[in-house]
């Protein structure tokens, strides 16, 4: 007799039980549009500007919802050393660019970097709000911050600080990668090196928040970031000299001894996006955040000094 086999029992998978029910589900429904991609700007670099940056890159985002700008910090040398490696689209910076990291940037990305002028600053010397210290000239603050300085105490400046002991100073100072750094001993250290013993911080917020709870610290950060724990000193560039608050008035006549750009680098014309977030800076809207964060807005200086709204950067002159 011939036998007869029982059908074997068909086995689906699971997968394949979904895939099932789940394709004539989809077939009828109609697709939902493909949302626009975001265009990220990379910006980085100077802390002085990071927190106007910020504020500029939240604004930005309501005039123009599907750019996202992307803010950090580190220092103007930190950014310029991203732009030069051709890793960020915007650097910004409180210093300009050297000659050297322009060749090198070129000489990466083919391109030489193109200078912004965003706005001005006046660097600050900050003391606590208790200092009797009113003013310092650029001879004593070389003779503080300077190698080879010899001041290490407060009485050594005629000052006396109310309910301190030890009057020690205690220098505070910034990283070496900081625009502000490389600034503050340019023009105020007239280019002699830092002495040892400073505390160097890496931004420019901290700065004045160790000043404002040191009554013996004395410090230099941006204008912008003033608080009632400190004050700002006048400056004098030498002894007898008039000694010049930092203020928009005094970076509008270039009285005050520590006034400096702000700037941003890109590497050549920068692409569609970056270039409308730059113009956009550059606008009313933008110089106005400027000025609401401490600064002083390219249209506050006279007529015939502001920078152009893109310059090239100065090409670097060629080795002997």
């Amino acid at each position: 007799m011939a036998r007869h086999h029982a059908p074997k029992p068909i086995r689906l998978s699971v997968l394949a039980v979904a895939v099932a029910f789940a394709v004539p589900a989809c077939g009828g429904g109609a697709k939902e549009p493909a949302k626009p991609a975001k265009t990220v700007i990379q910006n980085k670099g100077s802390d002085t500007m990071v927190n106007v940056a910020q504020v500029w890159a939240e604004e930005y985002r309501k005039v123009a919802p599907d750019v996202e700008v992307e803010v950090s910090g580190g220092g103007s040398g930190v950014g310029i050393a991203a732009l030069v490696k051709g890793a960020v689209d915007v650097a910004n910076a409180s210093r300009d660019m050297k000659p050297s990291e322009i060749e090198m940037a070129t000489k990466n990305t083919g391109k030489a970097p193109a200078d912004f002028k965003v706005g001005y600053d006046a660097l600050a010397v900050y003391v606590h709000k208790d200092n009797p210290m009113d003013e310092i000239t650029l001879e004593q603050l070389t003779a503080l911050y300077a190698e080879g300085g010899s001041v290490t105490r407060w009485s050594e400046l005629g000052v006396t600080i109310p309910g301190v002991k030890d009057d020690t100073i205690v220098r505070v100072s910034r990283q070496s990668s900081s625009g502000t750094y490389e600034f503050f001993r340019e023009h105020a250290l007239g280019n002699k090196d830092f002495r040892l013993g400073s505390r160097d911080l890496n931004g420019s917020k901290e700065v004045v928040e160790l000043v404002g709870t040191t009554p013996t610290a004395i410090g230099y950060s941006g204008m912008g970031y003033a608080t009632p724990a400190v004050k700002m000193l006048r400056v004098a560039p030498k002894a007898g000299e008039t000694a010049v608050a930092p203020t928009i008035a005094a970076v509008h006549d270039k009285t005050y001894p520590l006034a400096r750009s702000l700037h941003l680098y890109t590497l050549g014309e920068p692409p569609a996006a970056a270039k409308a977030y730059v113009e956009w800076i550059l606008s009313p809207a933008g110089q106005k955040i400027v000025e609401d964060a401490g600064y002083v807005p390219l249209s506050a200086v006279p007529a015939g000094e502001a920078a152009p709204a893109a310059a090239a950067a100065p090409a670097p002159q060629p080795k002997p």
